[in-house]
């Protein structure tokens, strides 16, 4: 639903070290009302340059409060501290007209007498990630009523500038490839005001914090302002302490996997260069902490890595560290010869988590030992559960199980990201996927009705979404405009949620209608703007398409691929608006997508190859234009499956060959198989995935490493984890038969195997099937549904009707 239909909504935070629990709470309604609290800047520092900021403020309670609830956000984004102990950290991040803010409870963290509120708030400036939208500086507090006013931030906040931070570039030139995370941070210890959040730390050097711009408002009221505030609709991430695997390497020193577990401190010698390789074992996102004594002067470079290279540039098996050396994203510590008693300890933590498997530390040392103390990673992720459950005869599909969950974690924050290591922008083709992921693995909509929300926000005045957002760089991919109207589709199928549903029609109207101006008069897909990627393939006679990932076509008109995808939208856009009483729309939409169709199929089909060409010149062929053909009817039904079977078969040899799929694309390559009843070739499409797994990943990869080239840039991509999905939805065969998956189909498909177990959750309680082949080939086994839902088994041709419940299933 869009904001206005939210606003009553506020979000209370249960916190612990980890502060991940959210419930709903009553509380007054700041989304209507102008705030009497202020946001804050520093007096005298730039607002728009680089600059991490400290704000405190004392407050006195005559006992300790049953309920102390406040909103906090901040631009770029905060830590909040009470009495020394971190509570919060934000805010979502989304765009400056959708602003978030956190409703929070302190009373846990507060006592009877003084109290201290304390938050590090950072601006990166130029050094921010794309991710990262802003406007400028800012800090803002609101107590939520009379007792809490008492913490508002106004001009009794001090502040101060912490002068120990400065930025280290990771930059494309520097890792040789696309990356926009922004710079790593450089802290000299020297210049740290350490215990800044402490309740004993004496501020009475610091300056009064500056009120900025017009009085605080929510969104929607007001005729200025920088920031429409929002109630934050996610809950917040997980928080959990980890701890590294293994010591791979040692360079000009010592150390043992005791230092790992916390056991023993590890000492670099004066005038020294030590160099440690340490191996997570698995992929991880967290904030890497690091404790540190003595030394001063020391420079310790921390250096994260997915994998490590090769001398040609290639990762290769990602367990194998001889020969290979690190090319990664740094963050820097320059010790200040402390000692290691009471609070002499320094703990470096970096302002953004990190995504590493390796981690270096490489440690030079002046005229002092340094000690290292010791070194964790706080985990950190959107609080998904894994309540689903899969497993099969064959104990191999177990690790892809595993490995695509691990993948589907570390891409989900505050918002989906691509990938955790280069990039953590939310790009609906990846979206789409991960947002299924989310819905059968963890029952949970919250991220993927964000992301829903994140798309609409971004349409600029052609009408489409931005294919990326919240997003500082602006970048628009048409294709991916559609596979939102697709996103809009799949929740609607999932969940009963009308009014957000509805909300979202007039953005969908206005990415419809730019895709209907752009068809020509051949019926096929006119020249087209931006960028229309569909697929890392091996695009040929693609020539003029110079970005990459965009098939033959596209540019100068009449690409079939394109064409059948922008019916493949029109058809779900059609169901959507006729379940919403827009009948002639959804017939207009409906007809223009059989239109594309027939054009399609009367200018790119070839009768000699038997398949569908790529454009009407016939000189180039995809997997993709027969995906899209089957899954749009573009081809009669009865010849579906044979068609589908023939370009599976096809392979890639040759200059006339059939360009194939990518991990990405395959998602659409399941759903197919799915539509044609060819579940049972689902497992055998999987070798992709064995391979990764052989190579080491511990997470699935946004391509694949080519043989004698290039290995895939990202090790973990959101796309990739597509077989957790299909697990569930073709092998269990657990689908939505309604919209709002008010009821449901039950129509498994596992090939060779023999057994099959699997559940997953539904907003009314837990799916679960249990499977067996008998010997003459039939199918028996359990299926629970919960008790209000009622659905319909099939298998090969029959069919058994559903009840909630636990039911004995047989089908011969």
């Amino acid at each position: 639903m869009k904001p206005a239909l939210r606003l009553a909504i506020l979000f209370f935070v249960s916190l612990s070290i980890s502060f991940g629990q959210t419930k709903v709470l009553e509380g007054t309604n700041w989304t209507n009302q102008y705030w009497p609290a202020r946001w804050l800047v520093h007096p005298t520092a730039p607002a728009r340059q680089y600059g991490i900021f400290h704000f405190r403020k004392a407050i006195d309670l005559p006992q300790k409060p049953t309920r102390f609830v406040v909103h906090v956000s901040a631009d770029n984004r905060y830590r909040l501290f009470v009495n020394g102990k971190a509570v919060a950290l934000g805010p979502a991040r989304s765009d400056t007209q959708n602003w978030n803010y956190e409703t929070i409870d302190l009373s846990p963290f507060l006592k009877a007498g003084r109290n201290v509120l304390a938050a590090q708030v950072w601006y990166m400036g130029e050094s921010a990630p794309f991710a990262q939208m802003s406007y400028q500086l800012g800090f803002l507090l609101q107590g939520d009523g009379e007792t809490e006013k008492i913490a508002n931030t106004d001009a009794t906040w001090k502040v101060y500038q912490n002068p120990a931070y400065s930025p280290i570039k990771n930059d494309i030139p520097k890792l040789r490839t696309y990356i926009v995370m922004g710079d790593g941070d450089r802290v000299d210890a020297a210049n740290y005001p350490w215990g800044w959040e402490q309740p004993e730390f004496d501020d009475k050097a610091w300056v009064a914090a500056r009120v900025f711009g017009f009085p605080t408002k929510p969104r929607g009221l007001g005729t200025d302002g920088n920031w429409a505030l929002v109630p934050r609709t996610i809950p917040m991430m997980a928080e959990r302490t980890t701890r590294l695997a293994t010591v791979r390497r040692v360079e000009n020193g010592t150390m043992s996997n005791d230092f790992l577990e916390g056991k023993s401190p590890v000492k670099v010698p004066k005038n020294t260069k030590a160099v440690f390789l340490l191996d997570n074992g698995v992929l991880t996102n967290a904030y890497p902490e690091l404790t540190v004594s003595r030394g001063k002067g020391a420079v310790i470079t921390l250096s994260y890595a997915e994998a490590l290279f090769d001398a040609k540039g290639r990762k290769g098996n990602r367990n194998e560290v001889e020969g290979r050396t690190m090319r990664g994203f740094d963050d820097q510590f320059i010790a200040d010869g402390s000692d290691s008693a009471g609070w002499g300890k320094r703990i470096f933590r970096p302002l953004w988590f990190r995504t590493y498997r390796y981690l270096q530390l490489t440690v030079e040392t002046k005229n002092d030992t340094v000690v290292l103390n010791d070194l964790v990673g706080k985990f950190t992720g959107y609080p998904f559960e894994e309540k689903a459950r899969f497993a099969t005869s064959d104990t191999t599909l177990t690790p892809i199980w595993n490995v695509g969950w691990r993948t589907a974690q570390l891409c989900a924050g505050e918002t989906y990201y691509d990938c955790p290591y280069y990039e953590q922008l939310q790009y609906t083709g990846d979206t789409r996927i991960q947002a299924l992921i989310s819905l059968y693995v963890a029952g949970d909509d919250r991220l993927m009705r964000k992301a829903i929300q994140d798309y609409d926000h971004s349409r600029f005045n052609d009408g489409l979404t931005q294919s990326r957002y919240p997003s500082a760089d602006f970048q628009v991919i048409p294709t991916f405009s559609l596979f939102w109207v697709c996103m809009l589709h799949d929740y609607w199928m999932h969940r009963q949620d009308d009014a957000f549903i509805e909300s979202m029609l007039p953005g969908m109207l206005a990415v419809l209608d730019w895709h209907e101006q752009r068809i020509a008069k051949t019926g096929l897909n006119g020249p087209l703007e931006w960028w229309n990627f569909v697929d890392w393939a091996d695009w040929k006679n693609a020539k003029q398409e110079i970005a990459g990932g965009v098939p033959n076509g596209a540019r100068t008109g009449g690409s079939s691929v394109l064409t059948l995808q922008q019916a493949y939208t029109y058809f779900r856009a059609g169901d959507l608006l006729a379940h919403y009483g827009q009948n002639e729309r959804a017939e207009h939409y409906r007809a223009l997508g059989r239109q594309l169709n027939k054009a399609v199929y009367e200018q790119c089909w070839d009768a000699g190859r038997g398949l569908f060409a790529d454009t009407p010149a016939k000189n180039s062929f995809s997997q993709h234009a027969t995906i899209l053909a089957v899954l749009t009817d573009a081809v009669p039904v009865a010849k579906q499956a044979a068609l589908l079977q023939q370009t599976m078969a096809t392979r890639n040899d040759g200059s006339d060959s059939l360009t194939q799929a990518t991990f990405y694309f395959k998602f659409y390559l399941f759903e197919a198989l799915k539509k044609t009843g060819l579940g049972d070739q689902f497992i055998p499409q999987l070798k992709p995935w064995r391979d990764m797994l052989a190579l080491g990943l511990t997470t699935f990869a946004e391509q694949p490493d080519r043989i004698d080239g290039p290995s895939s840039r990202s090790d973990c991509h959101a796309w990739s984890a597509s077989p957790l999905y299909e697990f569930l939805s073709i092998t269990c065969g657990i689908r939505p038969a309604e919209p709002g998956f008010t009821s449901v189909t039950i129509e498994p498909a596992f090939g060779d195997l023999t057994r099959v177990e699997g559940k997953m959750p539904h907003p009314l309680g837990d799916i679960a099937v249990q499977f067996q082949k008998t010997a003459t080939g039939g199918l028996t086994g359990i299926v629970t549904l919960p008790e209000k839902l009622t659905g319909t088994l099939r298998w090969k041709g029959k069919t058994v009707q559903l009840k909630g419940g636990l039911q004995t299933v047989s089908l011969q």
